[in-house]
């Protein structure tokens, strides 16, 4: 087992370190499910029948809980398939272990494992990894975005009217109508839609200049923790729909030179009113 860190809040300086140790948790689920893809998985739903978990979203959980807990004994953890405990250190470990699990159990691309750290109320550190694309998404506050090890950056442009706006879709068909009209008032004056599957992975693509920008609503905190703060440090505008900050409530994420364009367009589509 490796030496365990102290049980403090870590100060501005050792987030580069925590940076680290969610890519490394990251990676150890990244592995497992390069290794699983294709194979027979034992599938079951959650909150619809599209809102799927596998046994290998909770083999991952329990493999990135591991080697958090072989670290960082002292730490908090919340994890999307129930990993959850208190902690004495001020750090708290938000996970997400298939980020697009149907994605994932189809073999389609934009399926990722997001692992973020959390100090004293602030995500300080995250790492998403696309295991199908080997890219590692890293960062720190304060320290910049990365990919791989390369900085990263959003798109410089800001022409709306070309712009790749990414968002996701509701589990519950019932509000499905609803986000469908909202596209309906964008398309007509962006460049266009693109659907991936998952918002680790979207906010991400936003980060390195892929699209323009994403929203969705109903997202979870392990969803959008760790994009999050890459989208901040590679340079996004990142809020709710109403200049806070991001939550379930919306995710908002874009380039500056198309944010308030379509954050506009957003308010008078009510984006948020599903």
């Amino acid at each position: 087992m490796p030496e365990t860190e102290p049980s403090s809040v870590p100060a501005g300086p050792e987030w580069d370190h925590l940076e680290k140790l969610a890519a490394e948790a990251a990676e150890v689920a990244a592995s497992l499910l390069r290794a699983q893809t294709g194979a027979q998985l034992q599938i079951s739903a959650k909150s619809s029948r599209t809102d799927l978990v596998t046994d290998m979203d909770v083999a991952c959980e329990a493999a990135i809980v591991e080697f958090l807990t072989a670290w960082r004994p002292d730490d908090a953890i919340l994890g999307e398939e129930g990993s959850g405990r208190d902690g004495t250190t001020g750090v708290r470990w938000i996970i997400d272990p298939i980020d697009g699990t149907v994605n994932f159990v189809h073999g389609h691309p934009g399926f990722g494992v997001s692992v973020a750290a959390e100090a004293a109320g602030q995500v300080v550190a995250g790492a998403v990894i696309d295991p199908m694309l080997n890219e590692t998404f890293t960062a720190h506050r304060g320290g910049g975005a990365r990919v791989n090890g390369s900085p990263i950056h959003v798109r410089p442009d800001g022409d709306l009217a070309l712009a790749l706006v990414a968002t996701g879709f509701s589990y519950a068909h019932e509000r499905r109508r609803r986000q469908a009209e909202v596209l309906g008032e964008l398309l007509p004056v962006i460049g266009d839609i693109r659907r991936v599957g998952g918002a680790a992975v979207d906010l991400c693509s936003v980060a390195c200049g892929r699209v323009d920008a994403f929203f969705e609503v109903g997202l979870n905190p392990w969803d959008y923790a760790a994009g999050v703060l890459i989208c901040e440090e590679a340079g996004a505008i990142v809020q709710d729909l109403n200049g806070g900050a991001p939550s379930s409530d919306f995710v908002f994420a874009a380039s500056p030179g198309v944010a308030d364009t379509l954050l506009k367009l957003l308010k008078d589509a009510e984006a948020d009113q599903l």
